[in-house]
């Protein structure tokens, strides 16, 4: 039996996303998940693999606190003496790349995004990419989400063993099942889910939506989503005006996804965005920037609308556009939208991949 160690910066992300494939790899191996304690963690258990608690700021930049992740890390691959580390986000990448070389072990990292530290350039940059270079250079594979990150991480040469493009963590279509469009007796509501935060483009969202609702007052927007920027005198102002909901983070969103008529995602930058894949399962049309890892989940006027990014103006053209179609024509949409996500990104598809990649490291060690 493989002992596979499972390194990630928070619970929720490993449950929501990897949940299909913690349950596929404790079939036939001996998993452990080492990431901050959190509400699913329990729920992580559940599915047959331990838990080891770590620690750690997942946005801190205190290198001292870097380092003693890292020790951290070394300290737990001894102990735990896995076949094979798996690591998500930047800082498990990074660091438990650092610790997967200095204990001679096998490990697969997975490039969910580029993060806001690289997008905004400057020296926190420089001092990421530098990282990301020590830390994925003896890697066995390393999984990108979309297109345009690999590019990049090899034009940059932050990579240059084995790597694979997969369609990001890929959706349950069973869990997010189709559902039956709504009507529009009592208006038509847009959904936001995410972070709230300035990068997931709240700012352009609440613009276009003021902008919006003047012309067609039976719209609405919920918003779903923790704080990760302190957004909260702004969203009170919009709530105030009638038409948008913040809901606060959910712990489940499939409702929410079912009520809505479109989901919309204004975002600076994805790894792949699951919010879209998500609503699009369920056969709801998209709004988003045309990014990548938010342009690849959808097709043009066939299955959502796109937009350009921090250009509050374009959104609201892309939202226009959506509202200008008939309820027939949006349900269509709709379902487009779902037969392209089961076609193209299914989870079983990235569980396949995992698969492959750990079974071609053991056989190699």
């Amino acid at each position: 039996m493989k002992k596979v160690l499972v390194l990630a910066n928070n619970d929720v992300g490993l449950y929501k996303f990897r949940k299909e494939l913690i349950e596929e790899l404790c079939k036939k191996n001996k998993v452990i998940i080492s990431l901050p304690y959190g509400d699913l963690v329990e729920d992580l258990k559940k599915l047959g693999c331990k838990y080891i608690r770590q620690e750690f700021n997942r946005r801190g930049t205190n290198p001292l606190a870097d380092l003693d992740q890292m020790i951290g890390y070394v300290e737990l691959i001894k102990k735990v003496r896995p076949d094979v580390v798996l690591s998500y986000t930047i800082k498990p990448n990074v660091y438990g790349g650092l610790a997967c070389q200095l204990t001679r072990t096998p490990y697969i990292a997975n490039v969910t995004g580029l993060g806001t530290s690289i997008e905004n350039g400057g020296v926190m940059q420089l001092l990421t990419t530098n990282l990301y270079k020590a830390g994925l250079r003896k890697a066995s594979c390393v999984f990108f989400q979309n297109s345009s990150n690999h590019k990049l991480f090899k034009h940059k040469k932050l990579v240059n063993g084995h790597t694979r493009v997969i369609p990001g963590s890929g959706v349950n279509t069973e869990f997010h099942n189709y559902e039956d469009y709504p009507d529009e007796t009592d208006g038509i509501r847009f959904l936001f889910v995410g972070r709230i935060m300035k990068d997931k483009g709240i700012e352009e969202l609440l613009t276009a939506m003021k902008a919006l609702h003047s012309d067609y007052p039976n719209i609405s927007l919920d918003i779903v989503g923790g704080y990760d920027e302190d957004y909260s005198d702004i969203l009170d102002k919009a709530a105030a005006g009638g038409y948008v909901r913040y809901h606060g983070r959910q712990e489940e969103v499939h409702d929410f996804y079912k009520n809505c008529h479109c989901v919309v995602l204004p975002s600076y930058h994805e790894g792949m965005a699951n919010v879209l894949l998500e609503g699009a399962s369920t056969g709801r049309p998209v709004v988003a920037t045309n990014i990548p890892g938010c342009k690849e989940t959808f097709n043009e006027a066939k299955t959502g609308f796109g937009c350009k990014v921090k250009d509050a103006k374009s959104l609201e053209n892309a939202m226009r556009k959506f509202l200008s179609l008939s309820h027939e024509e949006k349900a269509q949409m709709g379902l487009a939208g779902r037969e392209k996500v089961k076609k193209e990104f299914d989870r079983s598809i990235i569980v396949n991949a995992y698969l492959d990649e750990i079974n071609r490291v053991v056989r190699k060690k």
